[in-house]
């Protein structure tokens, strides 16, 4: 075990879906996984282990930001061997063109600034495994998911005192969403030679100011829980 996960070796798959919530890792095997065992509740950051179509795929909760992402991701790859990560997240819409309960694939991503979004302080553009990436949006096709994929922002300071306005130079750039992990989740796979992927579904819009409830996240996450599946039982 590690100082923050109480799994054994071989409790985990190679592959690993990485929700954020602990609520929604627990509903996400549940629902879709064949004999879910639940192998981490150490600080209530719920693990399991499961089949989908026959193949072992694990689930870990994350928490928020990229502090807590690291932890979980460093002793999954270091201590536990994982191959490859799939986030599986929320994000914020940052263009009208992605609709509000839609799902975002992050095709490469930028963090907000030096201090976040970062892995040991490189300030540089990252992306996902691109056979990983063409992957999904080949199985998000053939399942009838729509899905944006591009450029995303990653911050994980969620009350900023400029508001909106603080991502109108990414906007410019193209990006369609920001979240709070999706950068550390890029560099640290590189770092391991693992493979990676981040697939966010929209919960609210920067641009509008809409939001969906809390309440109904657990059902808003079916699409996006079962391209993350499709792709983990495929790759």
């Amino acid at each position: 075990m590690t100082p923050h996960i109480e799994a054994g070796r071989g409790d985990y798959a190679a592959t690993v879906l990485l929700p954020g919530d602990p609520e929604r890792a627990q509903w996400m095997a549940e629902t879709f996984l064949e004999a879910p065992r639940c192998v981490n509740r150490r600080r209530g950051a719920l693990g399991f282990t499961g089949r989908f179509r026959g193949q072992p795929v694990s689930i870990q909760a994350t928490g928020i930001g990229v502090s807590s992402f690291l932890i979980y991701a460093y002793e999954l790859l270091d201590y536990h061997g994982v191959k490859t990560l799939i986030r599986t997240g929320t994000c914020g819409a940052l263009t009208e063109e992605v609709p509000l309960r839609g799902i975002v694939v992050s095709s490469s991503v930028r963090a907000e600034g030096a201090i976040s979004g970062q892995v040991f302080g490189l300030y540089q553009p990252a992306g996902p495994d691109q056979a990983l990436h063409a992957l999904a949006l080949r199985r998000a096709a053939d399942l009838g998911i729509a899905c944006s994929a591009g450029l995303t922002v990653c911050s994980d300071v969620f009350y900023h005192p400029d508001g909106r306005a603080r991502f109108d130079g990414f906007r410019a750039l193209g990006a369609l969403a920001v979240d709070m992990e999706t950068s550390a989740l890029y560099r640290i796979s590189a770092q391991f030679g693992a493979r990676a992927l981040s697939l966010l579904t929209v919960v609210d819009h920067v641009a509008t100011g809409e939001q969906t409830d809390y309440s109904e996240r657990q059902a808003l996450f079916t699409d996006m829980t079962r391209l993350a599946l499709e792709v983990a039982a495929s790759s």
